[in-house]
């Protein structure tokens, strides 16, 4: 039927379909809601879904279309981009929920991997003056692109999208896909639309007043034909008459227009609410989101982990070595007691380094000092106005005995409940009595255990192996920032060698006698005279508010002959991801003096 024929049919119709529409939205337990449900589904989305769109959403569309690497993100967010390119994607099957119960995963194909399609003549004839249909071939079998989603729920929730099979990429561009298949969210808007009482001619109309919007929105190809079948379900059962939008008109030849003098129904403020709660989570930031603007960056880059990275040729990731001290080299006022020395814009800086590494590592004693969050709080990493846990490090702690008793109430665990961080990695000597609850709780905020053998000659933890380790876990780039143990290890000369660069803030500040000091041990030439522990090369001074702060790089150990007995190798690597059961070790220590014991 003609949209023309439901056109203008009277005041009392229109007024009185309006007060049926209001008095079900108000009534969700209404019959007529219950008789509406049973006959199609209620629409979640209208038109300011169209017209205010989900930021960044082009991008989100082109990323979720190539899936080229794997893509983390929040359940809302996967909730609220997917339906924008599942014209793209269609599920092949669900392989179900793993042993834990965390982990739900489904495999998804190209919609164009479907087998060629052939219309079947019609075994009925058409009523006459009724044309027939004109079915095409759809050829199929064309792209053989697919991914899978793994759904992870726990002490946090998240979905990961990657891609799976031999082809990386699509045989086909995102427009090819938007011209053949339409999004569940145009169509769901259309249908809104007309339920709403409108014409198909009139919503196709509104819908198209902003051609940008509704391409970015996978709309380029939409058509007045799609309205019609998005709601062509809902007409069977509701036969009332149909109207124009407020402010338009119907023009013979020349469909739906906007009356002359009336505001374009993208630009009106009212009658637009939305109805998905997923919007609301966008707009701002948390009150503690740091801003370092990309002027001041610039002194940093030659310094920082190229955008992308690989391991170096012994396969160590890139370790930048970074804290914040006062003039008289300390890190804070006793030890076990946390101390603030940098200024905002330092620590502003400090935030941004950690967005440019892979992971974060500190030694067990800050954990137990500081009770750290371990995350970015830069603007635009995740949890902080971007996307899933970009720009979000995996924070590692040396913690060779087991010594940091992490609960639900660690900042560490709840940045991770509030998805803005990632779970912790725990470095540890295997020997000791771990109770089987400690890693069933990390494993549930994706944090783990890593058990790890190889010492050097003073029975402590060797950061060849540390390093080899995470590279192993595909770490690529390593920020150090503490504490003093840590520090004053990596800058001995046999550790030196693994030290990308240094960025070291300094506060126009003395802490007194009795702090906690970076202070290398002493070392002597062949004559046995002293001479300096560490001298930076390619160094760089920036002021930063009241800090200054220096950038450089520390000389690498030109031949074995210049180490100490002490730091000469031992037998390779083990490493050893702990499971529950592993955990009941004896308790007994293997290696009496580890790294930051």
């Amino acid at each position: 039927m003609d949209d023309a024929e439901y056109q203008g049919h009277g005041e009392t119709s229109q007024n009185m379909l309006g007060d049926i529409d209001a008095l079900s939205r108000n009534m969700p337990n209404s019959n007529m809601s219950q008789e509406r449900s049973n006959q199609t589904s209620v629409p979640e989305r209208n038109l300011h879904d169209l017209f205010h769109p989900p930021r960044s959403i082009h991008e989100m569309r082109q990323r979720l279309f190539q899936v080229s690497n794997k893509i983390e993100l929040q359940p809302h967010e996967f909730d609220l981009y997917w339906p924008y390119v599942d014209n793209v994607w269609v599920r092949q099957h669900r392989a179900g929920m793993d042993r834990s119960g965390r982990l739900t995963t489904d495999y998804y194909a190209c919609r164009l991997q479907r087998p060629t399609y052939t219309p079947k003549e019609a075994s009925k004839s058409r009523p006459e003056g009724k044309p027939s249909r004109k079915k095409q071939i759809r050829e199929g079998g064309t792209c053989q692109m697919r991914i899978k989603t793994v759904r992870f729920s726990g002490g946090y929730n998240a979905v990961t999208i990657q891609p799976v099979g031999d082809q990386i990429q699509h045989s086909h561009d995102l427009d090819h896909m938007d011209r053949i298949k339409r999004t569940t969210v145009l169509m769901e808007i259309a249908r809104s639309e007309v339920m709403k009482g409108y014409m198909p001619a009139s919503v196709f109309s509104v819908m198209s007043e902003d051609i940008e919007k509704l391409s970015i929105s996978g709309g380029r190809f939409f058509s007045r034909n799609d309205v019609r079948n998005a709601s062509q379900a809902w007409r069977q059962n509701h036969r009332e008459e149909l109207r124009v939008h407020e402010g338009y008109k119907y023009d013979h030849g020349n469909g739906i227009v906007r009356e002359e003098g009336t505001i374009a129904f993208s630009n009106r403020s009212g009658g637009l609410q939305s109805v998905d709660p997923s919007l609301k989570c966008y707009g701002s930031t948390p009150p503690n989101t740091l801003q370092f603007p990309i002027e001041m960056r610039s002194f940093l880059e030659p310094y920082l982990p190229a955008e992308v990275l690989s391991l170096d040729n012994c396969g160590l990731p890139h370790v930048t070595l970074t804290y914040a001290t006062s003039m008289d080299s300390c890190l804070s006022l006793a030890p076990g007691l946390q101390t603030v020395i940098s200024g905002l814009q330092t620590k502003a800086m400090t935030h941004y380094l950690r967005s440019r590494h892979d992971a974060i590592l500190v030694g067990v004693r800050t954990a137990l000092a500081d009770n750290p969050a371990l995350n970015c709080r830069l603007e635009g990493a995740g949890g902080y106005g971007g996307f899933g846990w970009e720009g979000q490090p995996r924070p590692v702690v040396i913690d060779p005995r087991a010594r940091w008793q992490l609960s639900p109430r660690s900042k560490v665990l709840e940045t991770v409940q509030e998805g803005k961080g990632r779970g912790p990695w725990i470095i540890i000597s295997p020997g000791f009595h771990l109770d089987p609850s400690r890693p069933e709780l990390l494993k549930s905020y994706g944090g783990k255990y890593l058990g790890l053998t190889e010492v050097d000659q003073k029975r402590k933890l060797r950061w060849e192996a540390i390093l080899k380790a995470l590279a192993s876990e595909g770490i690529r780039s390593v920020m150090i920032e503490g504490g003093g143990t840590v520090i004053n290890d990596l800058l001995q000369p046999e550790n030196t060698g693994y030290v990308s660069s240094v960025v070291v803030t300094v506060a126009p500040t003395y802490l007194g006698r009795g702090g906690v000091t970076v202070s290398p041990a002493p070392i002597q030439d062949h004559l046995g005279q002293p001479r300096p522990a560490v001298r930076f090369h390619n160094v760089k001074w920036q002021p930063l508010g009241e800090d200054v702060v220096m950038c450089g790089r520390l000389p690498a150990v030109d031949s074995i002959a210049q180490l100490p007995s002490s730091a000469l190798p031992v037998p390779p690597t083990q490493l050893i991801p702990l499971s529950s059961n592993q955990s009941q070790a004896n308790g007994q220590h293997l290696f009496g003096f580890p790294v930051d014991s």
